[in-house]
């Protein structure tokens, strides 16, 4: 065989394995991009299933309220606003109702789902027809309500709370 024809037929071989290699390579990326997005999907859902069956065992009765067990320190310092507002005016600026139930008076038994959206926030479905979603913030260890959207429009607890209780 000519030198030329062989350098050629050497040359094509070679770029056919390298495409081969790359595309195993960005396969096994592709991969484990989402075996990650599928763990903290279900880092988030753990948390929060957790978060409740804790408030469901104590009946909300924890001290400190369990959403502010699992905040992190920015919703923490939103939370201590609310104290703070109280303990200086005797009246409260908190939003009027137990945010994990959306409710007053709290169904503990009712059923819930829940779920990961496609914004990445945690939701839950309760069974008397209010859905709850939650922003959380995961490490390698666990996650932390960073905040909570209350309502349909959108609203956040975290600034609610900073704009009320000032």
């Amino acid at each position: 065989m000519k030198p030329i024809a062989l350098f050629t037929v050497l040359l094509t071989l070679g770029l056919t394995t390298n495409v081969a290699m790359a595309d195993n390579v960005a396969t096994k990326q592709a991969l484990s991009v989402a075996a990650q997005q599928a763990d903290k999907k279900a880092q988030k859902i753990a948390t929060i299933k957790k978060m409740y069956q804790q408030n469901i065992n104590h009946e909300g009765g924890d001290s400190p309220v369990v959403l502010q067990q699992y905040a992190s320190k920015d919703l923490q310092a939103a939370m201590q606003l609310e104290q703070d507002y109280f303990d200086k005016t005797q009246m409260s600026c908190h939003i009027g109702y137990d945010v994990l139930w959306d409710s007053q008076d709290p169904d503990y038994t009712q059923d819930k789902k829940f779920s990961v959206t496609k914004q990445g926030l945690g939701q839950v479905n309760l069974a008397q027809g209010s859905t709850i979603d939650y922003e959380l913030a995961c490490d390698d260890k666990e996650c932390r309500v960073h905040d909570v959207i209350v309502d349909k429009k959108g609203t956040s607890l975290k600034k609610y709370l900073h704009k009320e209780c000032q």
